[in-house]
């Protein structure tokens, strides 16, 4: 099967109405970005017990996105599937672009942004994952750049090379952002089973991702899709990661909530307050029972807005994971000393309140609007986006 790339006209009103859009997102995040690098980050909902908010939780849901993306694109060089080809260049550049969005993220949280482009690569520590990370994102992207070229240029051989490249290094990059949280000694981050729910999540939203992307540029753009290879994609692919990523899910909360040392952690996460409800029905019924069932459902799971109606739920459940994985671990009092009775402490006791601020919502929408502007002004620039989109006959 032939598929032809063609860059999109990118010439309606409606066109530059979005770029507008985006770059005023991106202006209002580098000026909330701007006024808290000079008065301090304690304009923002964190504090010293919190020193990770939404813009934390935003990059490591980013990053899984474009784990997860870029999976899905080198299935096709791998294997040989020529059913996610249409899929391959857009899946790949999307990759880059959320691992640039992942680090603009980190950047904007950081209080002194001089340091972070010359201590992680001047201080490397093997034993700190804070350390190993930024290696794995820098080639993440490198390997991304030249994928696309291969890609590009049509090169079998450097294709199927490059497309093993990119999966193997995307699973270790969302593995080694999982390994930040896992291996650190607090009830309701260490855990062996976290860097493969990491992966998994990154898998489902990743492929829910590539089905809403595609369905709207060629609904948008009045490009042939085939609604068997969205169903395909969906019911085949999405189905399976998304029960994955359950499973595991589920596998570590009752882990965290059988050993003693964590109970009581395990309990307050799953029952504590606002991040409970957002776990069982953020998390749990909208973005995993609810698009399993619709998938699974032979009427639903073969109509192409049910189909997109799931994939939008599951990335909408996997934002909340990953808020979820970020903010109880902290707010929740750390057991710092097992077995030892804590007779003073100058920090602040019991659990810690967090509310996200008006500004860390105009960074993340600022980070938002910088990917979204490369994004539509690159599917014109390049030809990334298929003229057709259709199953192999």
């Amino acid at each position: 099967m032939e598929v032809e790339f063609k860059p999109i006209e990118g010439t309606s009103i409606r066109y530059y109405q979005a770029l507008a859009l985006l770059a005023v997102h991106s202006l209002a995040g580098l000026f909330a970005t701007y006024l808290m690098s000079q008065e301090g980050i304690y304009l923002t909902g964190m504090t010293n017990r919190v020193p990770w908010g939404l813009q934390i939780s935003m990059a490591i849901f980013y990053i899984g996105l474009s784990a997860g993306s870029l999976v899905v694109s080198g299935l096709y060089g791998i294997f040989g599937k020529l059913e996610y080809k249409p899929f391959a260049r857009i899946a790949a550049f999307l990759a880059m672009l959320f691992l640039i969005a992942g680090l603009l993220s980190i950047l904007t949280d950081q209080g002194r942004i001089d340091r972070v482009f010359v201590e992680p690569f001047t201080n490397f520590n093997l034993r700190s994952m804070f350390s190993i990370n930024p290696s794995l994102y820098s080639g993440h992207i490198l390997i991304c750049i030249i994928y696309l070229w291969a890609l590009f240029t049509e090169r079998g051989r450097l294709t199927k090379v490059a497309s093993l490249t990119v999966c193997l290094w995307a699973i270790g990059t969302h593995t080694g952002t999982g390994a930040i949280f896992a291996f650190v000694p607090r009830e309701l981050y260490n855990s062996p089973l976290l860097p493969p729910s990491f992966v998994a999540a990154a898998l489902s939203s990743g492929t829910a991702l590539m089905i809403l992307v595609i369905v709207g540029i060629c609904r948008l753009t009045g490009r042939r899709l085939d609604d068997e290879l969205v169903i395909w994609l969906g019911r085949r692919l999405l189905a399976v990661f998304l029960l994955c990523a359950l499973y595991v899910m589920l596998i570590e909360n009752a882990h965290r909530c059988y050993l003693a040392s964590s109970h009581d952690a395990g309990i307050y996460f799953l029952f504590g307050g606002f991040h409970s409800v957002l776990f069982w029905v953020g998390l749990i019924i909208v973005g995993s029972i609810v698009p399993a069932i619709l998938l699974f459902i032979k009427k639903t799971g073969t109509s192409i807005p049910w189909l997109v109606a799931s994939a939008a739920m599951v990335v909408f459940g996997v934002l909340c994971e990953r808020f979820l994985i970020v903010i109880p671990g902290q707010v929740h009092p750390p057991d710092l000393f097992p077995g030892m009775e804590v007779t003073g402490t100058v920090v602040e006791e019991g659990v810690a309140h967090y509310s996200i601020s008006a500004l860390e919502i105009l960074q993340a929408l600022g980070v938002l609007g910088i990917i979204g502007f490369c994004f539509i002004l690159g599917l014109k620039l390049l030809s990334f986006a298929p003229t057709e989109a259709r199953m192999p006959s």
